[in-house]
C-alpha cells in the first residue's frame, strides 16, 4: 500500500514537472486542415461537405478548420466560381479559407482574380505541413 502511494506520488510529481496537464483539464480545441489541390468540382464540394460535417459533429466553436487551396484547385477561389456562395457560407461558418501566394504567381493570378474574403498563405503545402506539424489531422477529399 505504501509503495503503491509512492509511486503514485512521483508519477504524479513526474507529469507536473512535465507540464503535461492533468486529466480533468479540458483537451485541447482540434484542428483539421482540409488540402484541395484538383480542379475537379466535386473534389470542391466534397471539401467543403468536410468542413459542414466536422463542424456539426464537434460544434463549430470546438473545432478549428482550415481550408487550403493550391495548384490546380485555385479555381475554386476565383471570384467567379460556380461555388463562391459555397465558400462564402464557409467562411461565415467560422472556418479559414487561405489561398496560396505560389500557385497564384504561376498561374498570374491576383487578389483581385480570388473571392474577396479568402486569405492568403506563402505555400499551401507548408501551410499543410506546418499544421500538421502543429498536431492538427490533414484531410484531402
Amino acid at each position: 500500500m505504501i509503495r503503491r502511494t509512492f509511486v503514485q506520488l512521483v508519477l504524479a510529481s513526474t507529469i507536473l514537472a512535465a507540464g503535461i496537464p492533468a486529466a480533468t483539464a479540458e483537451p485541447a480545441k482540434p484542428g483539421v486542415v482540409i488540402q484541395v489541390s484538383d480542379g475537379d468540382t466535386k473534389s470542391w464540394n466534397q471539401a467543403l461537405n468536410v468542413i459542414k460535417n466536422v463542424q456539426a459533429e464537434y460544434g463549430k466553436d470546438k473545432v478549428d478548420i482550415e481550408l487550403v487551396v493550391f495548384g490546380n484547385g485555385s479555381g475554386m477561389l476565383k471570384f467567379d466560381s460556380p461555388l463562391a456562395n459555397r465558400i462564402e457560407d464557409t467562411l461565415a461558418s467560422g472556418a479559414s479559407v487561405s489561398m496560396c501566394e505560389n500557385t497564384m504567381r504561376g498561374q498570374k493570378l491576383t487578389k483581385a482574380d480570388m473571392h474577396p474574403k479568402v486569405g492568403y498563405v506563402k505555400a499551401g503545402v507548408i501551410e499543410i505541413i506546418e499544421k500538421s506539424r502543429q498536431g492538427w489531422t490533414v484531410v484531402r477529399p
